[in-house]
């Protein structure tokens, strides 16, 4: 077991979209372990017709001073467009998403199917759980997409999830939840990254 104080979380803000009057956040998340270098969702590199009335304004990882080849492995928390427009820029290198979310995003229309199947990427397909890394853990979490998975990462404390969707605001949490929210709050996390949200969100405490 890897000593759950080196493992650490970067988010890595990527675009912004224009959503309800308001400019919306795309962050990815970088997680530093011991064993390897992971990246949860890889954002947008380009534009695309169906994104133009969000108006997006894009910092691609290509684009940054970031480096593309120390990334090992990929998670995609699931394959919509602004979660999976960079994945072509790790071809070859393993991508992990829930087999359900591959399977949509190969068949219903609100995916962009070039950018899923971009030249040269690797999926490696989950069902259900899985440990990735030790102390690293997909978990299921469907309500955004039927496919959606968060990424748990254990502190040695409480733990800190890396949600993507899970909640689109911080707000969502306290919503009607999803299954995948439920699953979220079961965690009892110490903190909850999201995809569209500049600080990561926090459970009250009594």
């Amino acid at each position: 077991m890897s000593d759950p104080a080196s493992i650490t979380v970067t988010p890595v803000f990527v675009a912004d979209l224009y959503v309800e009057g308001e400019r919306m956040p795309i962050y990815v998340h970088v997680i530093d372990h011991p064993q390897g270098r992971v990246l949860v969702d890889t954002g947008m590199t380009e534009l695309h017709p169906t994104a133009a009335d969000l108006d997006p304004r894009l910092r691609p990882l290509s684009e940054q001073d970031f480096d593309l080849a120390g990334i090992d492995i990929v998670v995609n928390t699931h394959l919509h467009g602004d979660h999976c427009g960079g994945n072509h820029l790790f071809a070859g290198k393993p991508i992990y998403v829930q087999r359900r979310e591959l399977d949509d995003a190969r068949s219903e229309d609100d995916y962009i199917r070039e950018w899923v199947d971009a030249p040269g990427v690797r999926y490696v397909p989950v069902d259900g759980e899985l440990e990735l890394l030790p102390g690293l853990r997909l978990v299921p979490a469907p309500g955004h997409t039927r496919g959606s998975q968060v990424v748990v990462v254990e502190t040695g404390g409480r733990p800190v999830i890396i949600g993507g969707d899970v909640a689109v605001w911080h707000g969502e949490f306290d919503e009607p939840p999803t299954e995948g929210r439920q699953r979220v709050l079961a965690l009892d996390p110490e903190l909850v990254w999201l995809a569209h949200e500049h600080e990561p969100w926090r459970p009250r405490t009594v």
